[in-house]
């Protein structure tokens, strides 16, 4: 073979390999994983047994209603807290006139207890203290705080409730006797709601 023919030969050779390597069919080692990842959000679940706490009629000055209800959380996060949003609605006995007074003024909250959170300090573990129900409508009281064992490190339990689990309340209500004529109120009906709005507790490293 001439050496002519030798260069040529060897140029072809060099410039089959740049296009081999220039266009990236050459052959190499590589392994592939893969995962499955999930978020599965949790609830935040609060029901109220009964759903009435009180249902009283005939009423009149002077009478004391006490009634319990319990808190459950049945959800699968832990509720920080609950707010009790109070609002009601008067209604007035047919072909009366309408109330120069609130009766909302005569109904009063003398305590709302959450029998989980007693402490040995009576009675500031009270969720409410003798308060009307009027008075309440600008108020948000927490249903499960546990004062006591926030300032002092003791007491029967945490605040809030943790999931499954439930509180005990006990509440009483009284319709005043102010000393003066309240005949306006005969036959009316007041109509009381409580919302109560649970809040999740704070996020954590999962």
């Amino acid at each position: 073979m001439s050496l002519k023919k030798k260069l040529g030969l060897g140029v072809a050779s060099a410039a089959l390999g740049l296009s081999l390597v220039g266009g990236g069919t050459y052959a190499y080692f590589s392994d592939t994983e893969t995962t499955n990842n999930t978020f599965a959000a949790g609830t935040l679940d609060l029901s109220v047994d009964p759903t009435t706490i009180i249902n009283a009629t005939n009423i009149k000055p002077r009478d004391l209603m006490s009634r319990t209800f319990e808190l459950k959380n049945t959800g699968t996060l832990d509720i920080s807290q609950v707010n009790i949003l109070t609002d009601y609605q008067v209604i007035n006995k047919a072909g009366e006139p309408v109330n120069v007074d609130d009766l909302g003024k005569h109904i009063r909250v003398n305590f709302l207890k959450n029998e989980d959170k007693n402490g040995v300090i009576q009675p500031e573990e009270n969720i409410i203290v003798s308060t009307t129900l009027a008075d309440l409508k600008g108020q948000m009281p927490d249903a499960v705080e546990n004062k006591i064992w926030a300032w002092f490190g003791w007491g029967d339990e945490a605040s809030g409730i943790k999931a499954g689990t439930s509180d005990d309340l006990y509440v009483q209500f009284e319709f005043v006797d102010n000393g003066a004529d309240q005949n306006e109120f005969q036959g009316d009906t007041l109509k009381l709601e409580w919302k109560f709005d649970a809040k999740q507790t704070a996020g954590t490293n999962k």
